[in-house]
């Protein structure tokens, strides 16, 4: 594997956390989450700085995942958890910053995550990183509204 495919893989694996079996995109969400209340408890949540990271984060996993899709030659493989990074991200960025709104986004993102109500289940039609990217966008936003509802 070159230099820039391990890369890739890195990167779309969310630091291979992707290669966790069963139920890799759990276990990636799992990381991420934990990264993002890390950063919270810590107090090092800067808006402003996280939502440009947020942006970088979700361009480059339509650029790394759909250069993974291509070298695996597989649509959507398990292993890409970016997705799943990004969109709790997203998710717990735009709700209260407490830990019951964690937990629950947690829980919530999964079960839009695997559930895929419409439009996600459609968007991973499109094509290369944008499919594998957008249908966990749309599970963030619909976290974020249920919690906004619920709460």
């Amino acid at each position: 594997m070159s230099k820039n495919l391990l890369l890739y893989d890195f990167l779309s694996t969310g630091f291979f956390t992707g290669y966790i079996t069963p139920a890799p995109g759990t276990w990636g969400s799992l990381a991420a989450w934990l990264m993002y209340v890390a950063i919270f408890m810590g107090g090092w949540i800067f808006p402003l700085a996280f939502l440009v990271f947020l942006t970088l984060v979700i361009l480059l996993g339509i650029y790394t995942s759909g250069m993974m899709e291509r070298f695996l030659g597989e649509t959507d493989p398990s292993r890409i958890v970016i997705d799943e990074w990004a969109g709790i991200w997203l998710a717990l960025f735009a709700i209260p910053q407490n830990m019951l709104s964690f937990f629950l986004a947690f829980v919530l993102f999964r079960i839009f995550d695997i559930v895929k109500p419409w439009p996600a289940n459609i968007s991973q039609k499109l094509p290369g990183g944008w499919g594998i990217m957008t249908d966990d966008i749309i599970a963030g936003v619909y976290t974020i509204i249920l919690i906004r509802v619920i709460l």
